[in-house]
């Protein structure tokens, strides 16, 4: 695969030998990130767990301290009382039948998170094949099947995000734009590795974090030391 000069600029400045430290990281990434918009910060982290095992799965939803940047799109599904208390909250679209059928007459994806109440996964389980290979269906361990629909809307706004394992191990997500500088990414950073350090199965054995590493949407991918994270 051929890069361009700007990709090739920027990997002159990482040592592909070297393992950073997770400051030294966020702030070389931040230098990579020169393309003419806002670069999107991700971090990538290899666990040595076998996702195909029902015990070693990891998922689950944190709360960034200082957000993702992006401007999160709302659907509320639920009834009554509650779809006043998702209005009220900043749910972009709240809805219940009505919303489940313009997805599905539609093919209508106009939103970033569903967030729903228990009541209505009867609803929301006929979307299971459209919503699921988008990783839009709502789950209880990611807090976006709820009684408490208010607080779930408010979290997703100020920057919940949700991580999981793909098929290959690995977890992708983003903690951040370049123009948070390194001190925001950084407590970005470190909130999430230590959800996913918490979120260890019991039946993981061995080194838990393989690897893992920051990259911007456009550059190359810097390396972090994972014996920092102690697992």
């Amino acid at each position: 695969m051929k890069h361009g000069k700007k990709y090739v600029d920027a990997a002159k400045l990482i040592d592909r030998a070297k393992l950073y430290d997770t400051t030294e990281a966020v702030e070389t990434v931040i230098k990579t990130a020169t393309a003419k918009f806002d670069e999107t910060i991700e971090l990538h982290v290899k666990l040595g767990v076998d996702s195909r095992h029902a015990d070693q799965q990891v998922r689950g939803a944190v709360v960034l301290p200082n957000g993702t940047g992006k401007k999160i799109r709302v659907l509320a599904i639920c009834k009554g009382e509650n779809e006043k208390l998702a209005q009220e909250a900043g749910a972009d679209y709240v809805g219940a039948e009505d919303m489940t059928q313009k997805i599905q007459q539609e093919n209508w994806m106009d939103f970033d998170v569903l967030i729903t109440t228990p009541d209505c996964m009867g609803l929301v389980g006929r979307l299971g094949r459209i919503l699921g290979p988008r990783g839009l269906m709502p789950n209880p361990k990611a807090g976006t099947v709820t009684p408490d629909i208010a607080r779930a809307i408010k979290e997703a706004k100020a920057g919940k995000i949700e991580y999981r394992l793909d098929k290959t191990n690995i977890i992708h997500c983003p903690i951040g734009k370049a123009s948070f500088g390194a001190e925001k990414l950084q407590e970005n950073l470190d909130t999430l590795m230590g959800a996913i350090v918490k979120a260890k199965p019991a039946a993981a054995k061995g080194q838990y974090i393989k690897s893992c590493a920051v990259t911007s949407t456009m550059g190359p991918s810097v390396r972090i030391n994972p014996t920092k994270f102690g697992v």
